[in-house]
């Protein structure tokens, strides 16, 4: 098991890494942008119309792909002023109970996620804005990333089990 849970890291880390590149991409596309708005470079392109749009696509792409990474590495942002003042056992519980009510919510955000973007292909559905993409693309990425913070929940599950019954450490706290 330790195994498998060093490879769904490296794929995770994968994943930020090619978030990185998608950041890198986008930053390029944007000063490209401004510098062809402000400079005549070529006389007829005046800027990138379709910047705006794919950089929000980016953004929500840069996020899909690096939560389950985050999730891994503790770096999700928690509020545990509770956990720090009730008996240690008690918040190991309480931990438990989060994890069981996040497996689920991934788990329902995944199938919903998925049942959004197949009606969406099946229906041909557009999205028409500057550019004319088919809508599943911008779908797509949301049942994956809960699929993989689902199978990150499980995985937090069992350190949780094999630890120190007392609240997680690998967390950014406020307390």
């Amino acid at each position: 098991m330790e195994r498998l849970s060093d490879l769904y890291g490296r794929l995770l880390a994968g994943l930020a890494l090619l978030a990185c590149l998608v950041l890198f991409v986008m930053m390029v596309m944007i000063c490209a942008d401004v510098l062809l708005r402000n400079v005549a470079i070529l006389p007829s392109l005046r800027g990138l119309a379709w910047s705006n749009e794919i950089s929000e696509s980016m953004l929500y792409l840069i996020t899909m792909l690096t939560a389950p990474w985050l999730l891994r590495r503790g770096q999700h942002i928690r509020v545990d002023i509770l956990l720090v003042v009730i008996p240690k056992q008690a918040a190991w519980y309480c931990e438990w109970v989060a994890d069981v009510f996040a497996l689920v919510c991934c788990a329902a955000m995944a199938r919903y996620g998925w049942d959004a973007a197949v009606a969406s292909f099946r229906a041909g559905s557009m999205s028409i804005k500057t550019l004319i993409t088919p809508e599943w693309w911008s779908l797509a990425p949301l049942p994956v990333a809960f699929a993989l913070l689902g199978i990150e929940v499980l995985f937090r599950m069992r350190r949780l089990y094999l630890g120190e019954r007392a609240p997680r450490s690998d967390a950014v706290s406020t307390g």
